[in-house]
């Protein structure tokens, strides 16, 4: 019998690589990576070129009590403001391997709301 954690580990992985293959961040157009675990949430804006993070925003030092599709939201306002203030304005979204729906979508609804293309 196998392990079933390893082979959801390895499928977990195997879908990242499927989205992160076709996208790529430069300077004017960074990558927005969306880190979704089942109690947080992050973000980072990455220049793939140069390898370094731009901008990133979480979840983790909120106090308030919301639920975890609010504290997104607020997480998509946050990176969206840090954004501009880094002067970008455009970006790619990845979703790495969770579904686009949910926390990840609400996330990235409200960082369009802040003035993020993608």
């Amino acid at each position: 019998m196998q392990n079933t954690q390893s082979t959801k580990a390895r499928k977990q992985a195997r879908r990242a690589h499927r989205t992160r293959a076709r996208l790529h961040g430069t300077a004017s157009r960074p990558r927005m990576s969306v880190d979704r675990s089942l109690r947080f949430v992050s973000v980072q804006l990455v220049n793939d070129d140069a390898g370094v993070t731009l901008a990133s925003a979480t979840d983790k030092g909120m106090k308030e009590h919301m639920t975890r599709v609010e504290r997104a939201v607020r997480v998509g306002q946050d990176i969206a403001k840090r954004a501009q203030d880094a002067g970008i304005t455009t970006v790619v979204f990845d979703r790495g391997s969770a579904k686009y729906h949910g926390r990840v979508k609400a996330l990235a609804d409200a960082a369009r709301e802040g003035g993020l293309k993608f």
